[in-house]
Order: structure tokens, then sequence, then C-alpha cells
């Protein structure tokens, strides 16, 4: 057999393709890209303009050394490309004391020794009056995080690839692939393409992309809506607003962020109906609009404004919400890099460096046990 074309064929150019492009191209490799759209795009898990970076990783401390590649890497890729990326405003956890999310951002804290103050009730109105809280409630606020840009941080990594000499095959849709001897082989309707490795970074599309897996992968319709703030003294300035997370009912989140121009966005977290990719909803209804706008109500009243627009994305969501980042059990020449189940973009810089250093090394310096495929498998 001849030898492949290329070194690495990437299937999904969101967020983590994205990144694994950049990576791998810098390195020299000979990188082939491949979509089913055209990235930055609002078809998938990554638009909305902007995601939330953070330390105090309540979901599991393991994150953390992950998380804090990933805020270096951001920053590296803003030097090296003088685009604007991420910006720190602070990040504020809230809620009952007992309840997961104020429960885990602790964890994490104490665990890794991160900068953060513990805020009780009269602390969190004195100092962030916009938000309503019980009385018995503490804040988790930590000073380093901060929001990214998802459409222009894909935008710049994919631009960083091709600089480098990726290829990138957009609006074409991956028909099946397979194992060929020490290759893989990869068909589209534009013809065959041929690599040394593969990396499969589709997102919603995974189980499409992974049939003889049968993975229990399940896709979430959620939307994010943004509204003009009811008061005009810029409370919700990135100076005086925080991204933040409360935990509103018990393992009811909702997150948030600050007003940069386009107004305060927010959006409950793991709270909408499972769907299929080709089947999602993508009309915002009144009624939603109308139950997100009575929390804000009751919670932050001072952001409830004119309604401005609203988004749909899709969380694909694995069982216990940790990540796959693995090698195919059946085809060993094959990475499979998703799904992120509804917080992954934030690690996005740092994950495309470990599908690098897999592709080209076969290992990597973080403890990728957590996102084993065979849990499922």
């Amino acid at each position: 057999m001849s030898a492949p074309h290329f070194d690495a064929i990437i299937v999904g150019l969101g967020a983590m393709g994205s990144q694994a492009a950049a990576h791998l191209a810098r390195r020299g490799a000979r990188v082939l890209g491949l979509d089913r759209f055209a990235p930055p795009h609002a078809w998938g898990s990554s638009h909305g303009r902007s995601r939330i970076i953070r330390e105090a990783y309540f979901e599991d401390p393991r994150y953390v050394p992950l998380v804090q590649r990933a805020l270096e890497n951001w920053r590296a890729l803003e030097a090296e490309t003088g685009v604007r990326l991420l910006r720190t405003t602070g990040g504020l956890c809230y809620g009952p004391p007992d309840g997961s999310l104020v429960r885990g951002a602790r964890l994490s804290a104490q665990a890794h020794d991160l900068p953060h103050e513990l805020l009780d009730a009269a602390v969190l109105r004195a100092r962030y009056p916009q938000f309503r809280v019980e009385d018995d409630w503490v804040g988790v606020l930590e000073p380093r995080a901060g929001m990214l840009d998802p459409e222009r941080a894909i935008g710049t990594a994919l631009r960083v690839a091709v600089a480098h000499g990726a290829r990138l095959h957009l609006d074409t849709p991956v028909l099946r692939w397979r194992q060929e001897g020490d290759g893989v082989a990869v068909d589209t309707a534009m013809g065959t393409h041929r690599a040394a490795q593969l990396v499969l970074a589709g997102g919603m599309w995974m189980r499409e992309l992974l049939p003889e897996l049968a993975l229990p992968l399940t896709v979430q319709r959620n939307v994010v809506y943004w509204f003009t703030p009811a008061r005009e003294d810029a409370a919700f300035a990135p100076e005086r607003c925080p991204v933040f997370l409360g935990e509103i009912a018990p393992g009811r989140l909702w997150y948030g962020f600050p007003d940069t121009g386009d107004g305060f966005k927010v959006g409950l977290h793991h709270h909408g109906p499972v769907t299929e990719p080709h089947a999602l909803d993508r009309t915002v209804r009144p009624e939603e609009i109308a139950a997100l706008r009575a929390l804000l109500g009751r919670w932050i009243p001072w952001a409830n404004g004119p309604f401005r627009e609203a988004a749909v994305c899709t969380y694909t969501t694995t069982p216990d919400e940790h990540f796959i980042i693995d090698r195919h059990p059946l085809a060993d020449r094959v990475w499979v890099a998703s799904p992120c189940s509804g917080h992954g973009f934030k690690f996005a810089s740092a994950i495309g460096e470990v599908l690098a250093d897999l592709v080209t090394g076969g290992q990597s310096r973080f403890d990728l046990s957590p996102f084993a495929i065979g849990r499922y498998s």
C-alpha cells in the first residue's frame, strides 16, 4: 500500500478539532480537516459569542491541571496572532453551601490551592447587588476566571492551521471511515482521503461516526438568552459583574455573562430535552423566553429588561458527564475526542495539544483515565 497522503485527518473542526489542527500543523504534520459545515458556525455546540473559563472546577478537581494548561494556551494563541480571545472578569459560583456547585468549587480550589474567596450572603449582596441570594447561601469567587469568544477562537485556530500548511475541506460531511493496514481511509462525497491517523471530533454527530461502539451519548437541546439590562448604571459591565454559575434549586444550575455590548447573557445548564442532530428544533418559543424571564425576575431583576435574542445549542453528553478522549478500542490509528457534555469549550486549547501529542507520540502528560472510552465500550 502506498504511504498515506496525510499524517492526520481531523473530522470535525469545532472547538477540539480546530485546536488539534493548529497544534499538529505547527509541528509540521500534514493535516487534512473535514467538517460538514463551515466553522465557525451556529449548527453545533461552539457558538453564542461567549464561553466561561474557570479553574475552581466544581465538576471534578482532576480537570484543574487541564484547564490551567488551557489558560496558558489561550494566552499563547492570543500572543501568536494578536487576536483577543479571553477576557478576565472573575468568576462566581453561588448557592447553598452543601450544594453540588459550591461544594465542588471549594473542593477544587482547596485541592489545587487556587486563589479564591468564600463570600457569605451579606458580602455577596454588598459586593454584587445584581444577584438575589438566600440568607444561607455562599459564593466562591475566583479572580482568574473569565470569558472566551468561541467563534473567534475557532476561526483563529483554523487560520493558524492553514498558515502552517493544513488543508481544510469545509461543507464536506464524512460518509464513512475505515482502518486499512498502516493507515485510515475517510470517504466523503468528494472522494476518499487517506492518512496515517484519524481524529474524530464530531460533537453531536459522534454516534453516526462511531456506530460500531454504540456509545451511550445523548444530544440535548439548550437555549441561551440575551436581555438588555433593566438598569442603566453599568451594573452588568465586565468590571462590575463576573461570569457566574448559580445553583438556584437543588441540582438546577444556571450561568451567565456580563454585558460586553450585546446584552446580558444567561442560560440554564443541562436543562433541555434530548433530541437528535437532524431533528434539532432551533426555534425558541415565547413560553421559553417567559420561563427564563421569570427566573430573572426572581433572582437577577436588574437584568430583566427588554429581550434581545436567543440561540439554540447542543450538549452531547456521556452518562457521567465526563469527556471521552481515547484511542478507538477497535482501531488503533483512530482517536476519539468527543463529546464534552456541555462544559468542554474552555479546555479546547489544551485538548488540541493533547490530541497532537497522542497522534505524534501516542501518549499525553495529562491523566486521561477519567476520559477512557472503555468505561462505556
